[in-house]
């Protein structure tokens, strides 16, 4: 009987607050077309949708965004990017259902975001890593002093990403899959 030689799926989820690039890190990794859920911000976000702080931002993921991509014949990643906005937080459970780990950026310019994310991961266990998008005019501080801003977990990678470069996200997607596979064998 020959072996299976089909590829290994894995979810992952790409998640972060309002406008941090995810929907960006989908579309700069997915081989396909990738699905988005993008609609235009309208008057009836206002008060709901912070994007005074984001200039020139004119959509928003409502559900999810998915992409596909293929590291070898025997691995293929399947990408989750999640709605940013509280709103939507409810879709959460169901994206990262079954997710090997994720990837949460954050906007070095706007901490305060990405802590619901954080939060969300470290409560459920899920390995993840943090990948810090690099926007034009953000201060530049040493992940030791992110680590510590973010009360992130001793062993919670620190990725700093352009999540317009597919190197750098495949960066963090490697690095990702690294971690989960090291806490996977701790564990055992």
């Amino acid at each position: 009987m020959p072996a299976d030689t089909s590829p290994i799926p894995l979810k992952i989820v790409i998640a972060g607050g309002f406008g941090v690039g995810k929907t960006t890190m989908v579309q700069a990794l997915s081989e396909i077309p990738p699905l988005l859920t993008e609609e235009v911000l309208t008057s009836a976000s206002i008060g709901i949708d912070d994007a005074d702080q984001i200039p020139g931002k004119s959509s928003t993921t409502v559900a999810m965004d998915f992409g596909r991509i293929t590291i070898d014949q025997s691995l293929i990643l399947y990408l989750f990017g999640t709605p940013g906005q509280d709103r939507f937080w409810f879709m959460w459970d169901e994206l990262a259902r079954g997710a090997v780990g994720a990837v949460v950026l954050v906007d070095l310019r706007r901490v305060d975001d990405c802590f619901p994310a954080v939060d969300y991961f470290e409560n459920r266990r899920m390995p993840f890593v943090v990948g810090l998008n690099g926007f034009p005019d953000t201060d530049r501080f040493d992940d030791e002093v992110v680590r510590e801003a973010l009360a992130l977990p001793h062993g919670c990678p620190i990725v700093r990403l352009d999540a317009r470069c597919t190197d750098d996200c495949l960066t963090a997607l490697v690095t990702l899959v690294e971690h989960a596979l090291a806490r996977s064998a701790a564990a055992s």
